[in-house]
């Protein structure tokens, strides 16, 4: 059995990956971002599910969620799946919150970032970023860089399980009816990475769909931007990785 968070499980893909976990017997910790929509996890709670709730806008709110996590036992997997499509939450949410966990929390085992192959056409380049969500981000900028946080964080935590997940265009409030992909299989990539001992799922700084490695944005993997990623970063929210 595994103590897994999923951000963002209020619905969509961490719901469902939320509730997949709890029903394979795991450790569930599920995230919402306020108390109205944790109230649409009480069905989840009440199967044993515990929660945390803290809006990801709001960088004191997850400071708030590390530290308390931090006093509970530790996590063995952090699925990052909370993310938003457009306007200003984009930047604080995609990846200013997934960054700051990562650097908070105290070293699970495993790290899964959700990603999207929108990745492929963000600009690796990190000038006049609005970490702050002060204006509308740019959904595309937000994956490369939390693909490449992925990257960066296998690079310098050996010790930790660390890959990039895209899940597909599939049905939920964020894909929208019409997504051509399958909403079972968008979910069940990062399960499997954070908490399967299957060879390939217990290897590290991968960009997967549906259990397959594929080759990321050449930027990805470049150590030169993933350094100064985590530069702008560690500058931007004063918290070093």
């Amino acid at each position: 059995m595994s103590r897994v968070l999923v951000t963002g499980s209020a619905d969509g893909l961490g719901r469902t990956a939320a509730e997949s976990l709890l029903s394979a017997g795991h450790e569930v910790i599920v995230h919402a971002r306020n108390s109205e929509r944790a109230a649409g996890l009480d069905t989840l709670v009440g199967r044993g599910a515990h929660l945390v709730v803290g809006d990801f806008t709001d960088r004191d709110g997850v400071r708030r969620i590390a530290a308390e996590l931090n006093d509970a036992e530790p996590l063995d997997a952090v699925i990052h799946n909370a993310g938003v499509w457009s306007g200003r939450p984009v930047m604080p949410v995609n990846i200013i919150a997934p960054y700051l966990l990562t650097a908070l929390l105290r070293s699970p085992r495993r790290l899964v970032y959700l990603s999207s192959s929108s990745h492929f056409g963000g600009h690796p380049s990190l000038k006049g970023v609005d970490w702050r969500g002060s204006s509308v981000g740019s959904y595309s900028d937000s994956k490369l860089f939390v693909t490449t946080l992925a990257a960066a964080v296998a690079r310098l935590r050996p010790g930790v399980l660390s890959n990039a997940v895209d899940p597909g265009w599939v049905p939920t409030k964020m894909g929208g009816p019409g997504a051509p992909d399958d909403l079972e299989l968008g979910h069940r990539t990062q399960e499997w990475l954070a908490t399967s001992n299957d060879p390939q799922a217990v290897t590290t700084g991968g960009y997967w769909f549906h259990r397959q490695r594929q080759q990321p944005h050449r930027a990805v993997h470049d150590e030169a931007f993933q350094d100064r990623l985590l530069r702008a970063l560690a500058e931007e929210t004063g918290t070093a990785l």
